[in-house]
């Protein structure tokens, strides 16, 4: 089997397509190494395994909402295109989604996925409650009440279990309009850049770090703000834009200030196009706000060395949240993140001096994405780092949900499985 972009041939010796929980658990429990893979939208080897891997996509889908308790209730391998129809179709909403809406819901969450918005936490932001089966087989409902372990397991990496299923705060359903600035001054926008990102419910910029100015800026306003016809410098484009100068943007959401629902303005493509693959490779570092001007300078150091190699870079943010290994962990935060060619030994090089100049700004990499494991300081970025492994390990002591990335980020190589 391959990843959604066709960069990794996964190491799993069996593959199992459990059709209920409890074929599942009885997988897990038999199994010495196991992971689960949803729509394998991860680059990196996060999901991988030399043991078992079980597809979540034959479990039975559920989506059940409460507009009494204001949640929904979804299994794990359930995407998010088909969680947000459900929902608007009972007129309600999730605050925030990711630019496509095709990957699972289980999966974005264990890697700290995100949409952006200075006001949006991550798509984990959401969770009030995860169920997940653990290594003996049993199956355990973790909620906000449970404190630090729900805390550690929400963002996991797959490192405490197989999620099967989550409950998501949701809010009444929301309109909203999306328009596209172009040629954005960058000495305007990093002398202005917490206005710049705060301009609208959910701020999008799009460069290769080379020339004067940023190419794109993507506004997605709730229906209510004022519309902007210019911002900083930037002007209003003349017609649909997609993120890549060159492509059609007939499969972007609607653009132009043309008002629609939620589900429809988020994501940056529309959820009736299903890409079969994507032959592109990313990594993102998310570091506080308050240094992204400074960081983005010195990225764009690299320019030269970039855009080469690059589609295009997304710069985002998005709110502080409070679980131990998500890259938001109690900071408002600046993504930014970079669509490479597929060119993995050339990114794979520069990976590490671009991780260097990004360094003293405190950025952590997105865990479903490309980065160099052995080259960060865990414990500095994350508060809590020591305190998720000894949680996993507690929970997993055989090291059944390990693999060599979590090996090696945990710094703890897992014991040999009984």
């Amino acid at each position: 089997m391959k990843n959604w972009a066709g960069n990794l041939d996964y190491s799993s010796r069996e593959v199992q397509r459990p059709g209920s929980v409890a074929e599942l658990a009885e997988v897990v429990a038999r199994s010495p190494r196991v992971k689960a893979l949803g729509s394998r939208h991860s680059f990196n080897t996060v999901g991988d395994t030399d043991g078992v891997h079980v597809l979540l996509d034959a479990l039975p889908r559920q989506i059940e909402p409460d507009s009494a308790k204001a949640t929904v209730r979804v299994s794990g391998g359930v995407s998010y295109g088909e969680l947000c129809r459900t929902l608007e179709r009972r007129g309600l909403a999730i605050h925030n989604l990711a630019s496509l809406p095709h990957i699972s819901v289980a999966g974005a969450v264990q890697t700290g996925t995100h949409g952006s918005g200075v006001g949006n936490q991550s798509l984990a932001g959401a969770v009030q409650t995860i169920e997940l089966v653990r290594p003996g087989g049993d199956v355990a409902t973790l909620s906000r009440g449970d404190g630090d372990e729900f805390l550690a397991a929400v963002v996991g990496s797959g490192a405490f279990g197989v999620v099967t299923g989550l409950e998501l705060s949701v809010r009444p359903s929301f309109r909203m309009r999306q328009r596209v600035l172009e040629d954005l001054p960058w000495d305007r926008a990093l002398e202005n850049f917490p206005a710049l990102v705060s301009s609208a419910y959910s701020v999008s910029l799009f460069t290769n770090y080379a020339g004067d100015a940023i190419s794109q800026v993507w506004l997605k306003a709730l229906d209510e703000e004022p519309p902007l016809a210019g911002l900083f410098g930037a002007t209003a484009a003349a017609r649909p834009r997609h993120p890549l100068p060159d492509m059609s943007a007939e499969n972007c959401t609607p653009q132009m200030d043309e008002p629609g629902p939620w589900l429809d303005r988020l994501p940056h493509f529309r959820h009736e196009f299903t890409p079969s693959k994507g032959e592109e490779l990313q990594s993102e570092f998310i570091l506080p706000l308050e240094h992204a001007p400074a960081a983005i300078e010195a990225v764009r150091g690299l320019a030269d060395k970039l855009a080469p190699l690059l589609f295009v870079s997304e710069i985002r943010t998005g709110a502080a949240d409070d679980f131990w290994l998500s890259p938001f962990y109690r900071q408002q935060s600046a993504a930014l993140h970079f669509t490479w060619k597929p060119l993995q030994p050339e990114v794979e090089a520069l990976l590490p001096e671009l991780e260097d100049r990004l360094r003293p700004f405190g950025a952590r990499p997105h865990w479903g994405k490309l980065f160099s494991p052995a080259g960060h300081d865990w414990e500095q970025l994350y508060p809590r780092f020591a305190g998720f492994r000894s949680l996993a390990a507690a929970h997993d002591p055989d090291g059944k949900f390990r693999n060599g990335l979590l090996d090696t980020v945990l710094g703890v190589p897992a014991a040999s499985p009984r």
